[in-house]
């Protein structure tokens, strides 16, 4: 046998969920749910009327069955209940951020050079985090360890971008 083609491919992204959070989020109305939520508490009524605005009509029935599913993967929360003439209203709120865009066909050869400086930078501010969480021998330290330190970026750029604006 011959091989046709064959390349190496190198890492660039990391995600980080569980299997729970992407199953979650694969369907485009719970993504949107969440995307819905990360500004604005909302009652389920609420998302239904701004899923509809956004072009996803659905029943209320549905709405719920979907917020449960991100309840249980721990996307979102019950922030908020009220009670009004003897009816309960449970409002929702997430602190997970969806970052969802399309780059333009010109990024890579645009943003190449600021991306591999500021990563080499970043690098070796990583590399010295990276002993500190070690604590125990194996391979699951070495997980824990980059699962810490993909947290202490995901916080720091959240708090980048949450402060941009103001």
């Amino acid at each position: 046998m011959s091989t046709l083609l064959e390349k190496q491919i190198k890492v660039n992204r990391i995600v980080t969920t569980n299997v729970e959070q992407a199953r979650a989020i694969e369907d485009p109305v719970r993504a949107k749910i969440v995307e819905l939520l990360y500004r604005q508490a909302m009652s389920a009524d609420q998302i239904a009327t701004a899923l509809k605005k956004s072009g996803h009509k659905k029943a209320l029935t549905t709405i719920r069955h979907h917020i449960e599913i991100l309840k249980e993967s721990n996307l979102i929360e019950i922030v908020k209940i009220e009670e009004s003439r003897g009816a309960i209203t449970k409002f929702y709120g997430t602190s997970t951020k969806l970052l969802d865009f399309q780059t333009p066909d010109d990024f890579e050869s645009k943003y190449s050079k600021i991306i591999d400086n500021t990563s080499t930078k970043i690098e070796k501010i990583l590399k010295g985090l990276t002993p500190k969480t070690s604590t125990t021998k194996g391979k699951k330290s070495e997980e824990y360890s980059q699962y810490l330190v993909m947290e202490i970026m995901n916080r720091a750029m959240t708090n980048v971008f949450e402060n941009s604006g103001k």
